[in-house]
This record gives structure tokens, sequence and C-alpha cells, in this order.
């Protein structure tokens, strides 16, 4: 017999909730993707940085490879297409590397400025995929950056490029010339020089020739395909297990063109799991009433929503989102969810209103797509954002020569 769309509503004995306060919250602060260049900065010897991550030794040299959609379990799960990365974890041949947190919620704008500034969601101000502009009611899509809001009125703080290159540290970004002059560049990767090109093999090969031009450096480099392959096909297919192989190769490419002295740190923005296409694991808010009952607007992704009410319909919107969803998702008030610290220890008064009156965190392999305004994001395969393992788990896996 099918299952119901709702099982959470279907029982009549009231089963309890997930707690919001029990959701695996990111280890902001000593284990996050926001740590990672403070504590890069501190072993450059930058002024106002110390390390956070404890096990990450100094160096002069430091490049930092962000594989987009890479998460740690993926690694561990596909040992055959990735024999190089999976030689870096922890326990395996030597290697070290460990999982660190991308933070919530766990998508590639939210982690990108996480890594760029060292700084936790509720600092940055990029908590989510798309979230309400209080300054106009509006939905900002923070990856594509539309409507266009002013990027230094949405995210001030200066990025930790940007100081160390204000500190003489030879500092590059490496990436798709595509991303140059985007405002998500600006805010969250921008200080020193970008360089664009386009293929991994060049820009491989140019981080490394970068590190090894000064005494002290930091490159940064990017490879996105295989989040996009994710996205189409999902983790289990032949497309995503190819771009796996391809970046596999890509990595141990820089490592061994590194120069003396130097520290290569490869991670990713966020996991990725393949949710199935039936109505139990796709429950499509743009035909669902009873979810959109009191709902001025839908924000965020399909595995982490930000849920904005009408006025004066804020308890009763979470009192039935819990009831509707209470077992598959974590659901929590603006307030709940802060407190819990999901979006870290500190959230700046600018950012508070940009955050949902709830905010719902899928636990189970579901998600909460939007049909109608949200067709590409609901036709994906692999998804991501909330803090389950397969997700929220990202590797930080180092070479040093």
């Amino acid at each position: 017999m099918a299952q119901p769309a709702h099982p959470a509503a279907a029982w009549p004995d009231d089963p309890v909730p997930l707690a919001p306060a029990d959701a695996p919250v990111p280890a902001y602060g000593s284990g996050s993707l926001a740590d990672l260049l403070p504590t890069v900065a501190a072993g450059l010897e930058l002024p106002g940085f110390q390390p956070r991550i404890a096990e990450l030794a100094p160096a002069d040299r430091a490049c930092v490879f962000l594989i987009d959609g890479l998460g740690w379990q993926q690694i561990q799960d596909h040992r055959a297409y990735a024999p190089f990365l999976h030689s870096l974890l922890a326990g395996s041949r030597g290697g070290t590397g460990r999982p660190i947190t991308a933070g919530f919620p766990a998508t590639t704008a939210t982690s990108l400025a996480s890594v760029g500034t060292g700084l936790a969601p509720g600092e940055h101000g990029l908590p989510g995929y798309t979230v309400r502009d209080p300054a106009t009611g509006e939905l900002m899509n923070q990856l594509r950056w539309k409507p266009w809001t002013p990027p230094h009125v949405w995210q001030p703080y200066p990025t930790v490029f940007q100081l160390a290159d204000a500190a003489g540290v030879h500092t590059a970004q490496v990436s798709s010339p595509t991303f140059e002059t985007t405002p998500l560049t600006k805010v969250a990767l921008s200080g020193g020089t970008f360089h664009g090109r386009l293929t991994g093999e060049d820009r491989m090969d140019l981080s490394a020739e970068l590190l090894g031009a000064a005494d002290r450096a930091l490159v940064y480099t990017y490879y996105s395909e295989v989040d996009g392959s994710g996205h189409r096909f999902g983790i289990d297919s032949d497309a995503w297990r190819g771009q796996l192989m391809t970046v596999d190769r890509l990595a141990q490419r820089l490592a061994e063109q590194l120069p003396s002295r130097s520290a290569l740190y490869i991670t990713a923005d966020h996991g990725m799991v393949d949710i199935p296409f039936d109505e139990q694991s796709r429950i499509d808010f743009d035909e669902d009433w009873e979810l959109g009952a009191g709902v001025a607007l839908l924000g965020g992704e399909g595995r982490a929503r930000h849920v904005y009410a009408v006025p004066g319909a804020q308890a009763d919107v979470l009192a039935c989102w819990r009831e509707v969803l209470g077992e598959q998702f974590w659901v929590a008030g603006r307030d709940e969810a802060i407190a819990a610290g999901w979006f870290g220890p500190v959230v700046d008064e600018r950012v508070y209103g940009r955050i949902g009156d709830v905010v719902a965190a899928a636990h189970d392999d579901v998600i909460i797509t939007a049909s109608v305004n949200e067709p590409n994001e609901s036709a994906m395969v692999g998804v991501h954002g909330s803090m389950t393992p397969a997700e929220q788990f990202v590797p930080l896996l180092e070479v040093r020569t």
C-alpha cells in the first residue's frame, strides 16, 4: 500500500516532531568551512587571526582547491573512482584528511561566503539559496544575485583574501572567467588578482605557478562540474562518476606541482543526496494547500527552506509545518533556529530578517519542491542544503611539501 504524502500528519497518535535543538549544528569556530582560511591566515602570520582548526600546521604558501558538490561521504563511497583523493583520507596510506562541516544551509552561495570571509552565515549574511530582502520584500537569489542588490551593502565584511593582500601576501584566485565580475565573487572571494582559465588543467598549472611566485602566497582555485553532474544526473550516475575521476586527476596534477614550503587544502562547499521522483520523497509546495496556507514567500531550496509568513500568521505557519513535516524535517521558528546555532554563534541585525519566519531542514530523504515557481530546481536529481552527514560533511584533505 502506498504511503501518504505527509506521514507525519497521517497517524492519530500525534508523534513527537524532531526538535530543532537536536539538529546536528555545524562545528562553527573549530571545524567548519568558515574556520579554514582564518587558520591558514594565522599560519601566514596575518595580524588579527588565530588558528581555529588545531591540526593544521603553518605554511608559507597555501592553496585552497574547492570542488563544488563533493562531500566527504561521496569520496568514501567511491574509492575506485577517486584513488588520489581517497589516499588522502585519514587511515589511507598515511593520509590525514578528515571531514569538516559546511555550515547551514549547505549550499554554494552560503559556503563560498563562509570560506572567503571566515564568518558564519549569520554574520556574512548569505543564509540561503534564496532569502527575503527585508528592504524590498522580494526574494533575493544569492547565487545568481537577482534581483541586483549593492554587493557590499548586502555583505560588508572584508574577505580573508583582501586582508592577506593588504598584508603583503601574494594572493590570487584561479577560476572560470565567467566568475570574475560576479557580485558573489566580489563579496566572497575577491582580493589580490583574479585569473580566468577555462580548463581544469590550466587552473591547476597556473595555481601551482602562482603559489611559487612569492615567499608568502595564498591561492584559491575552483571546479564546478562535479556539482553540475550531480544535480542533473545524480551521484549514482556514470556522468557524476566521470566527473569524479576528472577532478581526482586534477587534484593529483596540482599536488605534484606544489613548490616547496606549500600546503594544499582540498575541500568542498557541500555534499549531495539523490532524491527519488515519487510523491513521498518530493512534496510539491505549489500543489499543497496545507503547507501554503499563510505563506507569503517560499525561499531557500528543497532541503533547506526559508518560509516567510503573511503578517500575523507566523505562529500558524510554524504549527502547520511542524505538524505536517515534523517527523521528516527539523522545523524551527526563526528565533529557535538562531538560538540553536544553525546560522552560527552570532546573527547580525541586518541578517535577522533574511532568515525565514519558519526554517525547515530535511532529516529524511525528502525535499519540498515548487514545480510552478522553481521548475529547474524541482527537476534536479541530486540536491543538498540540510544538516545530514551526506550534505554537511565536506573533506579537508592536505598535501604538504
